[in-house]
């Protein structure tokens, strides 16, 4: 199996993963659970665009999680 390169941008995970039942996003990195498992296979734009969306998933939810 050959190796997959390693990512220029940096995951955003703390080790603190407990997923909010109200929001569905990680308390600790502030990812969904198919944002977290979906990482290894986006490119570098992809990630970035993740890691853009998480400073206002800090503020709060606008509503609850489907």
């Amino acid at each position: 199996m050959p190796l997959q390169p390693i990512s220029a941008v940096p995951s955003p995970c703390i080790n603190v993963c407990r997923i909010n039942g109200l929001t569905g996003w990680c308390e600790g990195c502030l990812r969904t659970l198919d944002e977290i498992a979906a990482r290894s296979q986006l490119t570098d734009a992809d990630k970035r665009a993740v890691l853009a969306s998480l400073p206002s998933r800090r503020i709060g939810p606008t509503q609850p999680a489907a």
